[in-house]
């Protein structure tokens, strides 16, 4: 499935129960992965062993996780959260009938659109493991690491202009119902400065 090596696939089932007494869920996150997802399998770890790269200095392996959504529309704090609880470096493969999204957590939740299952690959490219897991994390966020940066670096200045792009759209629609003039001046002045602040952070970026 999705393109990975034979040598890389198995099959094993991981049972909501034994995820929530393992690592001591509460009741609300118990809730909010029941109302989701209907079941966890392992379908492919990612070793030295099985795909004849190195082992990195951080990862030593990876798993795919295919699972099964109840609903379309789910929660992306559901996947947050187990992504964040599980100790290895995981990527999840999200089914919902014919089609599927991956996904991966660095710094952030990272998703690719709903594609049919069938069109749906992973490749694995880099001298070790370290290097093939930030290409995967890459692929799936449409990521281009630019001047030097880590990938973390460049998810963090990513994550700073989504803030600011939030904050200028709630701000320009407080200035077109705003009706004091000198009010009104303000918020353009404050949207100006998100401005100038989101092109240096391009800047940085590229």
């Amino acid at each position: 499935m999705f393109g990975l090596p034979k040598s890389t696939e198995m099959s094993k089932q991981l049972p909501k129960k034994s995820i929530y007494d393992k690592f001591n869920m509460n009741t609300v996150e118990k809730e909010k992965i029941d109302s989701d997802i209907s079941r966890i399998t392992i379908i492919n770890e990612i070793s030295q062993i099985n795909v004849n790269i190195p082992e990195g200095a951080k990862v030593k392996n990876f798993f795919v996780l295919l699972v099964l959504l109840k609903r379309k529309n789910y929660n992306n704090q559901t996947i947050t959260t187990l992504s964040r609880i599980m100790p290895q470096y995981v990527l999840f493969a999200l089914k919902y009938e014919d089609e599927v999204k991956l996904a991966v957590y660095n710094t952030k939740l990272i998703q690719t659109q709903w594609i049919p299952i069938e069109n749906a690959s992973i490749q694995l490219k880099g001298l070790n493991l370290d290097a093939a897991w930030e290409n995967i994390v890459c692929q799936i966020g449409g990521i281009e690491i630019e001047n030097g940066h880590t990938l973390e670096q460049q998810i963090e200045l990513e994550i700073e202009q989504e803030r600011i792009n939030k904050e200028i759209a709630r701000l320009e629609k407080l200035a077109r119902t705003e009706k004091q003039p000198r009010k009104k001046f303000e918020l353009v002045q404050e949207i100006k400065h998100l401005k100038k602040e989101w092109n240096n952070i391009y800047d940085k970026k590229n």
